[in-house]
């Protein structure tokens, strides 16, 4: 079958998403198939104000295909949800961050089925917060895979993978937008073999899986007891949500930027009789704090309770921290 201009017709696709992350797939599914719904979390709250948000997906699909419907149901196991999405006769459902778990009898929808952008590789770092947790546990490397959606938890099949360094300065916010620029063009190398069905995905080795839940606001405390660069890890993995945060008295103190500094450089010899989490110097480095086996860490800003964050240098010549404060 082909279309009026001689071209053989495009696979429809519904696309799920929610976040910025997602933006970059949808640009790619947007360009390469009929886009026929576009479904993502419903417009939240937001800001000091509480006006409702839409979610960046929203606002990208009004742009990138104004003739496909928006969905933003509550509830997705409902018959009403799923009638509607096999009205669409879609062939083929691509999910990237959409925040929800969908049930298998929205997976089987559509005939090519349904395939998911995951920031790691699979079958590392399965779960809500791959990238946090990528940067947090220490590795030297992440990356994107497509796999086919099944119910468990990131447990169907692979079909591709794309893999990059992590640098010692990514944040979760630098690693994310590298990986969702990743996820967008392996979708692009992958998606036409799905819509073909000649692509083949291998299934997981679950022996090798490992977990990477959803951050909590605790997540964010830092323990100074830890190596430099554990807590470097730490701070920059939790950044921006929920943050880098230690105690200085019973105040909540964020801190940003960190730099592990380690014993064989040749430098942070004070932190090898200062006890963890003391403030060993400040100066235009930044905040210097003792760590762990003999190293230190420095940080280029803080920001403490009723004031702007501020660089640490700022912050020392305000009196809101000195040399000699322990940061719990």
């Amino acid at each position: 079958m082909t279309s009026s201009s001689g071209a053989p017709p495009r696979a429809r696709a519904v696309f799920f998403g929610s976040p910025e992350f997602a933006v970059p797939s949808l640009e790619t599914v947007a360009a390469t198939t009929e886009l026929c719904a576009v479904v993502t979390q419903p417009d939240r709250p937001a800001g000091r104000g509480q006006a409702l948000s839409e979610p960046p997906v929203k606002q990208a699909a009004r742009r990138l295909a104004p003739r496909a419907a928006i969905l933003q149901p509550d509830k997705l196991r409902t018959g009403d949800f799923e009638a509607a999405l096999r009205q669409l006769q879609a062939d083929v459902f691509i999910v990237v961050a959409y925040g929800r778990i969908l049930p298998q009898s929205i997976l089987d929808v559509p005939r090519h089925g349904s395939w998911n952008v995951h920031a790691s590789v699979l079958p590392r770092l399965r779960g809500a917060a791959p990238i946090q947790w990528a940067i947090i546990n220490g590795d030297s490397q992440t990356g994107v895979s497509i796999m086919r959606m099944e119910a468990g938890l990131d447990t169907g099949p692979v079909a591709d993978v794309a893999i990059t360094d992590i640098r010692d300065s990514d944040t979760a916010a630098s690693l994310s937008a590298r990986l969702s620029a990743l996820g967008a063009d392996l979708l692009a190398a992958t998606l036409p073999r799905i819509i073909a069905g000649s692509v083949v995905a291998v299934s997981q080795d679950d022996t090798r899986a490992t977990l990477a839940p959803i951050l909590k606001k605790e997540d964010g405390r830092l323990d100074f007891t830890r190596p430099a660069r554990a807590v470097s890890a730490r701070a920059r993995g939790v950044d921006p949500w929920p943050g880098a945060t230690a105690l200085l008295g019973d105040q909540p103190v964020k801190l940003f930027g960190p730099r592990a500094i380690d014993r064989a450089a040749g430098e942070g010899t004070v932190s090898d009789v200062a006890a963890p989490g003391t403030v060993v110097g400040i100066d235009a480095q930044g905040l210097h704090v003792a760590c762990g086996g003999g190293t230190t860490i420095v940080f280029d800003d803080l920001q403490v309770p009723g004031r702007k964050r501020l660089s640490a240098a700022a912050a020392a010549a305000g009196r809101a921290i000195a040399p000699g404060a322990r940061l719990a």
